[in-house]
């Protein structure tokens, strides 16, 4: 597959028509300036569209088109696909895993307990980047959607943060932004969690989302427990579930040409 230029972009409408609201939200993102990158078969009225953001990778068309090779690019990724991709994931890693999700959407309000003294909780500003990328390497996955810590905090509006003095202990950011929903992602420092700092920085950001007329959506794994509940707790309640698959590394003997 070949990576788009921006002049080559296609409408997200066009591709995304169905399936969980936050894929949509996803490709919209990806137009976002460093924030995600689009891939075709061919520039020209193609058959077959990926889009890559963070470890997201979204698939959708004609799966003939596309060589098992050519998605070597997402390797080590989690890949939304309808189930005719399966043949041509199967054919082009050494592992595909796949993972059961459930997708919330957001419908009641919520008042969660003030933080704990000498915590704040609020929006993040384009100077609370260090702060950002202090969290280190285990949780640089928070601002991986917007390319980077400096990307996040300069997104004004679309992150909350709780901090003591300038350490950021929890963070909630809009992960994919997209024109109809607006997917929450949020992590707690982990000697910090337990304080209800998450949730505090959730609902913060779901009013911010609402302000702007959109829906907050979260998506986890049907494992992640605490994920799920700290979703119910912040007002979400489940509407979908889906499959998406966790790639290994490309089978280099695959061969193939496209269609």
């Amino acid at each position: 597959m070949i990576e788009l230029s921006p002049s080559q972009l296609p409408n997200p409408a066009h591709w995304f028509v169905s399936g969980p609201p936050w894929t949509t939200a996803l490709a919209e993102h990806a137009l976002v300036p460093g924030a995600g990158r689009w891939w075709a078969d061919r520039a020209i009225d193609p058959r077959a569209i990926a889009v890559s953001c963070a470890d997201h990778v979204l698939l959708r068309g004609d799966p003939t088109a596309v060589a098992p090779l050519a998605l070597a690019p997402f390797a080590a990724h989690y890949v939304q696909a309808p189930d005719r991709f399966l043949p041509l994931l199967a054919n082009a890693f050494d592992r595909l895993v796949p993972w059961e999700r459930m997708v919330y959407a957001h419908h009641l309000p919520v008042s969660p307990p003030p933080p704990p003294r000498g915590v704040t909780v609020r929006r993040l500003t384009p100077k609370d980047a260090p702060a950002l990328a202090a969290l280190g390497p285990d949780l640089a996955w928070i601002h991986d959607s917007w390319g980077g810590p400096a990307g996040l905090a300069a997104a004004c509006g679309y992150g909350w943060a709780a901090f003591r003095k300038d350490q950021a202990l929890a963070v909630a950011c809009t992960y994919f932004r997209g024109s109809r929903h607006e997917e929450v992602a949020c992590l707690t420092v982990p000697e910090h969690r337990r304080q209800g700092l998450a949730l505090a920085c959730v609902t913060a950001l779901s009013q911010d989302i609402a302000l702007r007329g959109r829906t907050p959506s979260w998506t986890c794994s049907r494992d992640n427990r605490p994920s799920r509940l700290l979703a119910w707790t912040a007002g979400f309640r489940l509407e979908h579930e889906y499959v998406h698959y966790a790639t290994g590394q490309p089978v280099r003997r695959a061969t193939g040409l496209a269609a």
